[in-house]
């Protein structure tokens, strides 16, 4: 605390000379500025809607009987709505609690600026929020919107460049054997129609080398160069029947191989069945 020096007189004993001397009096300390605390509730209209696609004529959410774990306090408060109380809390409601019922429309609710209590209600305390409803936020659903539109076109995208050996492969994870018979151009339309369907699988697909490899032994079967036994579980070159491949226990015939021709045996045989089916 701040201290202010400030003259007295003082008498000294008889005969002594008049004398001053300083004594420290105490000053009041100034109050600190407080600066006002500034709110982050944005004031706006806001949507709710019912989760699950839910649409019925009308859907009453209960508004009382609730409790809201107040981590400050330690407890549960028990909670509910009054449109005479500017609180959802009981314990610091005033006078008549005229209790109000919360209704939706078709799934829907619209509750206007004004009822701030209500948003609050039902945006932060009500204990079913993010269970039977939400609320609907469009910022962050526009930012959803726009990575789901990027990601579609960079699969697009993506799909036009590919060789056509890669789009045969991706499309057979999808069609099967039809491959086989399909033209360049119905495999490249289909391949589009994947990415625009489901763009995520699809850049999973062209970032993943097995898919390639494993269509490629694929096609080896399929033209009589390979041969894979009745019971899936090796493979053998068609021409001698020499064995090439043990398949692990409970793994895809197909992925095994893909494995096992990136080993250094298999790229021998690799480079041997590119040659034969081109």
């Amino acid at each position: 605390m701040a201290k202010k020096e400030t003259k007295a007189s003082y008498q000294g004993d008889p005969g002594d000379e008049h004398v001053e001397k300083v004594v420290p009096v105490m000053e009041t300390p100034k109050p600190k500025k407080v600066e006002p605390v500034k709110e982050s509730w944005e004031i706006k209209d806001r949507r709710y809607v019912l989760t699950k696609g839910r649409s019925p004529l009308t859907w009453t959410i209960k508004t009382s009987g609730l409790y809201w774990f107040d981590e400050e306090q330690g407890y549960e408060r028990e909670i509910k709505y009054c449109e005479n109380q500017r609180t959802v809390f009981v314990d610091e409601m005033k006078g008549q609690h005229i209790l109000s019922h919360v209704t939706f429309e078709r799934g829907n609710l619209i509750v206007p600026r004004e009822k701030r209590v209500l948003q609050e209600f039902l945006s932060i305390y009500h204990p079913q929020r993010d269970k039977l409803f939400f609320e609907v936020k469009l910022k962050e659903q526009a930012k959803s919107e726009v990575a789901i539109l990027e990601n579609e076109i960079e699969a697009l995208v993506a799909a036009k460049n590919l060789d056509l050996d890669i789009v045969e492969a991706i499309m057979r994870t999808e069609v099967g054997s039809e491959v086989t018979e399909m033209s360049s151009k119905e495999l490249r339309r289909d391949c589009l129609l994947f990415a625009k369907r489901n763009p995520t699988l699809f850049l999973d697909l062209v970032n993943d080398d097995n898919v390639v490899m494993r269509n490629f032994g694929i096609r080896a079967v399929e033209e009589g160069i390979l041969k894979l036994s009745s019971d899936n579980r090796t493979f053998h070159w068609a021409s001698n029947d020499r064995k090439l491949l043990n398949v692990p226990f409970d793994e895809h015939p197909y992925s095994a191989l893909a494995a096992w021709f990136k080993t250094d045996e298999g790229m021998e045989i690799y480079s041997n069945i590119e040659k034969r089916l081109k």
